[in-house]
């Protein structure tokens, strides 16, 4: 999956594109921006690395990281919906996981969430374990996947027309 191929996507369907960000640090945001003419789909990208950041910008509920912690699928939600919210897109994505190295039993190293919000969709949400991959690696797994979870929304929203 590339980000070009998402850029083309969403050129095409005349989407516009946000990403909300923790564990990968702008890695998204940065590959689509690195591709000329990416400003007629990105809108913006917003790096939420702590959980003060996540409640400022995303308005991630202080509740909802207490109860659930900044690594989970209800955070990601959270992320997603509030990427939406504060942006001129109509699709976001988000991620947050824990790169490593560490992890703790209950939260392990390579576990990444995601969520991914269509305006008027539901959001979805899913966890991927990449493994103890090392921080690197982990980082531009959780990259790749979040391209092909945009790159798949797209595609169901232009076959949904």
């Amino acid at each position: 999956m590339s980000a070009a191929e998402v850029l083309k996507l969403a050129r095409r369907s005349n989407i516009m594109i946000a990403t909300a960000e923790s564990c990968t640090g702008g890695l998204v945001a940065a590959a689509l921006t690195d591709l000329p003419g990416s400003s007629e789909v990105f809108d913006r990208g917003f790096v939420t690395y702590s959980n003060a950041a996540k409640a400022d910008m995303l308005q991630v509920s202080g509740s909802t990281i207490e109860q659930f912690g900044a690594v989970s699928q209800e955070v990601a939600r959270e992320m997603a919906d509030g990427a939406l919210r504060a942006s001129q897109a109509q699709l976001s994505v988000s991620i947050t996981g824990i790169a490593g190295p560490g992890g703790s039993e209950h939260k392990p190293e390579g576990r990444v969430c995601f969520g991914l919000a269509v305006d008027g969709h539901t959001t979805s949400t899913e966890t991927v374990e990449f493994g103890a991959l090392g921080r690197t690696n982990v980082r531009e797994a959780a990259r790749d996947h979040a391209l092909e979870l945009l790159q798949k929304a797209i595609l169901d929203l232009q076959n949904s027309l």
